[in-house]
């Protein structure tokens, strides 16, 4: 089940400044718990983590690894630079990173472009990797079937 989560954070400057007022920000999450169902009914999985963090925490077999700075410019289906797989805005898309604030903020950047299928998952790759779930993505049958088409050739 995906859950929203709605903050609301007060930004306001010294008083020699101006205040900046209120930011709301809405995102939508899914849970490690449910990553694998979210495959299983087409979500697409995007690891946001930098090459560095998967070396060290290692890699997150079937999910797109694409850079957070050029996430927004790689989903956008009105985008020049985007992605085949972005092929309109009822997508829906799982963005994992190292411990999930970072997937967050990337999700209401898409959210803003109109992406309102993209998810963050709740505590990112440490939280699936605690849970076990690290082969959730290529559990599910379509991908596995994508897998052995490539490697058939």
């Amino acid at each position: 089940m995906r859950a929203a989560l709605a903050v609301s954070a007060s930004f306001s400057a010294s008083s020699a400044t101006a205040s900046v007022g209120v930011l709301p920000l809405t995102t939508e999450r899914t849970y490690p718990t449910e990553l694998a169902a979210a495959v299983a009914r087409g979500a697409v999985v995007v690891d946001i983590r930098t090459s560095a963090e998967r070396t060290v925490q290692g890699t997150l077999p079937g999910a797109l690894a694409i850079d957070s700075s050029l996430l927004t410019r790689r989903l956008d289906p009105a985008g020049a630079e985007r992605l085949a797989l972005a092929v309109d805005r009822d997508v829906e898309w799982v963005v994992v990173s190292a411990d999930g604030p970072l997937a967050h903020r990337a999700v209401a950047a898409l959210q803003e472009l109109g992406l309102r299928r993209a998810t963050g998952l709740v505590g990112g790759y440490a939280a699936i990797k605690t849970a076990g779930l690290v082969d959730a993505v290529t559990r599910a049958q379509h991908i596995a079937d994508d897998v052995a088409r490539v490697t058939a050739h």
